[in-house]
């Protein structure tokens, strides 16, 4: 099953209601502006999708409403489970569901070693036809995917990518003169999104472009068609912003940047709660004054990229 590793993949945040439950009318509003900008792949469940609250039930509901709103943007559910059998059968409902591949992260809660990271991966692989990003993240989940590890994963032909989020950029290009193109590379931290699709990266796995799709589609565009001036102008602005991706609170500091851009809601699922006090105020005065001097953006729509 083929599928394009490149572009802009939202790293979709999941919506809830003030209890607690599952809001697929705030999903669906916030996924149409994401699809309106331009994104070229959806992210469900991932870590800024709240997915270790969310039941297997509700990620079929939210694979399934994507899907519906989607069109020919491919849909990739993530997997981050402690136990490699769970793995394995979440794979297998995605595809039935109708995901079109798989974000898949190390053994969560056990520090797996490199042999049985790989088999843990290889094993999930091998389950299903689906094609497989492998999310590269040693900084929140201690496990680091290391060039000897994916030369062991390159015999399996469907693990295809990196969400790449060790936040050294010159992973990139280790990967690339090692590797040329077999793996397709997608930048997973949001500060250092621009830098790595200029080294070769192949797209951007984005978390703010919840909040702000439009900004960062033209980016990424921007950038790959040599508009280095334009797209840097754009990235300076909103840098302030992309920091709240690499805090520890990015699902409560990115949902209320949705909030502020109009196209979202604060509500996150227990143990999390809603930003208070000096925290909340500190946020909003970064996302109310981006939102201030928000820039205006050329045409980036009209841009071909290869």
């Amino acid at each position: 099953m083929s599928l394009q590793w490149k572009g802009v993949f939202p790293a979709i945040t999941t919506k809830f209601t003030a209890e607690g439950e599952l809001d697929l009318e705030g999903f669906s509003a916030n996924l149409k502006e994401q699809l309106a900008a331009g994104v070229d792949g959806i992210v469900l469940g991932g870590s800024l999708g709240e997915a270790s609250v969310i039941t297997t039930a509700e990620k079929e509901l939210l694979v399934k409403t994507a899907i519906s709103l989607a069109g020919n943007i491919p849909v990739v559910l993530n997997i981050a489970e402690s136990v490699t059998t769970e793995a394995i059968r979440q794979a297998k409902l995605a595809a039935e569901w109708g995901a079109k591949g798989l974000m898949l992260l190390p053994p969560m809660r056990y520090k797996a070693d490199d042999r049985e990271t790989v088999t843990y991966f290889k094993a999930v692989a091998a389950a299903t036809s689906l094609p497989v990003m492998i999310y590269n993240n040693p900084v929140d989940y201690k496990i680091e995917v290391t060039l000897d590890m994916f030369a062991e994963l390159a015999e399996i032909p469907n693990i295809q990518a990196v969400k790449e989020s060790s936040r050294d950029v010159t992973n990139v290009t280790r990967m690339i003169n090692r590797f040329g193109d077999r793996f397709a590379i997608l930048c997973g931290v949001d500060t250092i999104a621009m830098e790595e699709l200029l080294l070769g990266a192949n797209g951007w796995v984005a978390g703010l472009v919840c909040a702000f799709p439009r900004e960062t589609v033209a980016i990424y565009r921007l950038t790959k068609a040599g508009r280095t001036e334009e797209a840097t102008r754009i990235y300076r602005w909103f840098m302030p912003l992309l920091e709240l991706d690499i805090h520890p609170k990015l699902v409560q500091y990115i949902k209320l940047a949705e909030a502020q851009a109009g196209i979202g809601t604060e509500f996150v699922r227990a143990p999390r709660l809603t930003l208070v006090g000096e925290e909340r105020e500190r946020i909003l005065n970064v996302i109310n004054t981006a939102l201030a001097k928000r820039p205006q953006l050329p045409d980036y729509l009209s841009i071909t990229i290869n």
